[in-house]
């Protein structure tokens, strides 16, 4: 791995200097990214700004041709944006998949989630219920409606626009509250003041591939080739893995 990190070095010090590499990412998999773009700027010399957002959010600043070198997205995202041309789709590469995730606060006493039927006790009687609007939050209502519990949690369900703003209601929430994220946001937040207490259950778990693809309108194509390899690396999935992705 030490030489294809090597090689990786001495292939970009053969293009010309470029001023970075901007990349539009999904949130989920921000932590993972922030570590991965100082190690590379370390290793490689080339300096990697990223901006993050929901799937939603991603694909308005899309719409709204907010310009970056590379994105990464969750598969059904990326499709669209190859689709509507924001993407050069013949560079796609699965770099990471995240599962869903089960929280409460630091101290608070955490739900049975060994199984489904435990799962579904313990949200029948939390006394609120909190997930996001974004592809995670879809897949829950979905879910919820599969365990036939959805219409009797949603009168105690918060819903928010992305996981952070979960994970903030959930830090100052009281009583008996349950949330629901992705595993690797829940992981940055711990130290914050939630604490992960398990995936899902492997049989409803849902994972949502995230794929890097350079963008159309890039003027560093092969630095931005260059950091994609760099995130298939086995030492880049250690890292993924280290911030609860697979």
């Amino acid at each position: 791995m030490r030489l294809f990190v090597l090689a990786l070095v001495a292939a970009a010090s053969t293009t010309p200097a470029a001023a970075g590499i901007a990349v539009l990412s999904a949130g989920a998999v921000e932590e993972a990214v922030i570590r991965l773009a100082a190690q590379y700027a370390r290793d490689v010399g080339h300096e990697v700004t990223s901006k993050f957002g929901t799937g939603p959010e991603l694909e308005k600043r899309l719409a709204a041709n907010e310009s970056a070198d590379l994105l990464i997205a969750p598969v059904a995202v990326m499709d669209r944006a190859a689709r509507a041309g924001h993407v050069l789709a013949d560079t796609a590469v699965p770099i990471a998949r995240v599962g869903v995730g089960i929280t409460v606060r630091r101290g608070a006493k955490a739900p049975d989630a060994s199984s489904v039927d435990a799962l579904k006790a313990a949200l029948t009687a939390a006394d609120s219920v909190v997930y996001n609007q974004a592809s995670t939050g879809l897949y829950l209502e979905s879910l919820f409606t599969k365990m036939g519990i959805l219409d009797e949690l949603k009168p105690k369900t918060t819903r928010y626009g992305n996981a952070a703003q979960v994970l903030e209601h959930v830090i100052a929430g009281k009583g008996n509250e349950i949330g629901f994220g992705p595993v690797t946001e829940i992981k940055s937040f711990e130290p914050k003041g939630v604490v992960l207490v398990a995936p899902l259950p492997e049989d409803v778990q849902n994972y949502t591939t995230y794929v890097a693809a350079v963008m159309t309108r890039t003027t560093a194509r092969e630095q931005t080739q260059a950091f994609i390899r760099y995130l298939t690396t086995e030492a880049a999935r250690r890292v993924f893995a280290a911030t609860g992705a697979q």
